[in-house]
This record gives structure tokens, C-alpha cells and sequence, in this order.
């Protein structure tokens, strides 16, 4: 599917290098060590290999969703597009792709994470219709004290 001038498809493990790049260059990304690490993301591409999704412009990556689901309710991790390229309709595109992907594989419902304190991603998934929970809580429960997470100034 093309966007204007930007491609959007499926992501790929080869895609890695332009991905970390990518994550690296947004300020206030946060990036764990083991999850966002080529294996890891090799690991949730291939258990989700037809929801997760890239902007490119020619060869380069200019946006990511990670989309997976769990077979009853999908959800979307790192979702960005390059600070250059934004107001473009490039995440409101990979956002319809991955949910275009989940509806395919029968999925319902499905679910982000946005920090409170990300003012411009709060209010484009508001804008896109997403509705903000207030009847539940959110809670994080870490097995494994090495995948820390590190945030670009």
C-alpha cells in the first residue's frame, strides 16, 4: 500500500538496522535492551508476521508499528514516525494497515500504551477515534531485571 510517495508494509527481520536507527533518532523513544534487541525483535516479528508494519521512503525506514495479538485481543508497541516526515498521514496509514492485518486474522479489539506525558501521540490516537480507558489500571510485572529500558534525550 502506498502512501503519497511513502511505502507501507509488512516489516521485515531484515528491516533491523533502519528500524534501530530509526528508534534511536526520537527523542523520548524508549528502547529496551533485550526486547528491542535484533533477537528480540526477530522474536515478536516472526510470532506476528503479518501485523507489524513500516513507512518507507525508498530504502529508508521512516515509521514502525510493532503489531501483535494474542489470538483474542491485538496491540500496538512503538509506534513512531521520524520527526521529519510527520503530517503526512504516514502513522494514520500504518495504523490502518496494522488494524487492516488484525481484522484479517480475526482479531476484535485491540489495545496501546501511550506515556501521559506524550502530548503528540495522546492526541493523534484520540484523533484517530481510540478511546482513553478511565475504568482500568495498567500494571507491569518484570521477570527479567536486564531488560531495562533507556530513554533518548
Amino acid at each position: 500500500m502506498r502512501d503519497g510517495t511513502y511505502l507501507i508494509r509488512e516489516m521485515r527481520v531484515k528491516d533491523y538496522d533502519g528500524i534501530r536507527r530509526l528508534w534511536a533518532s526520537i527523542h523520548g523513544f524508549g528502547i529496551r535492551t533485550i526486547d528491542d534487541s535484533k533477537e528480540g525483535v526477530e522474536r515478536f516479528i516472526k510470532r506476528n508476521p503479518t501485523t507489524c508494519v513500516v513507512a518507507c521512503d525508498g530504502e529508508r525506514i521512516i515509521g514502525t508499528i510493532l503489531c501483535g495479538h494474542d489470538g483474542r485481543r491485538g496491540c500496538f508497541y512503538h509506534v513512531c514516525v521520524d520527526e521529519a516526515y510527520r503530517k503526512h498521514g504516514i502513522g494514520r496509514a500504518m495504523a490502518t494497515a496494522a488494524l487492516e492485518a488484525l481484522k484479517k486474522e480475526r482479531i476484535n479489539k485491540v489495545s496501546l500504551i501511550a506515556f501521559t506525558s506524550n502530548e503528540i501521540g495522546n492526541r493523534f490516537w484520540q484523533d484517530m477515534g481510540w478511546e482513553k480507558r478511565e475504568d482500568l489500571n495498567y500494571y507491569d510485572f518484570t521477570l527479567n531485571e536486564q531488560n531495562i529500558t533507556k530513554f533518548n534525550l
